[in-house]
């Protein structure tokens, strides 16, 4: 199914809204999130979103988007072989 969506999603784009909300394409999975971070992996790696009260307001992985609400800190990139594969890659690394 991965590669089904990497020949779907040609792309992945960040555009954020007078820091309150932010809408990424490209998406394949959300690894996490709670009030102050989303991690997600896309296309091109994955992406940490920081901030405050963050919310995901819509997720559709059929089309590989996401869009988060809330007080926009920062936006991280990650490459595609740094994202770990499950919280336990993460624990003993």
């Amino acid at each position: 199914m991965m590669t089904e969506n990497r020949i779907r999603f040609k792309s992945q784009n960040i555009t954020v809204e007078d820091r309150e909300k932010v809408v990424i394409t490209g998406v394949e999975q959300v690894e996490s999130y709670n009030d102050n971070v989303v991690i997600l992996n896309t296309i091109k790696g994955g992406i940490t979103v920081k901030g405050e009260g963050l919310n995901i307001s819509k997720l559709n992985l059929d089309d590989g988007s996401v869009i988060i609400g809330g007080k926009i800190n920062g936006i991280n990139y990650s490459s595609k072989d740094a994202v770990p594969k499950n919280i336990m890659s993460r624990l003993f690394k």
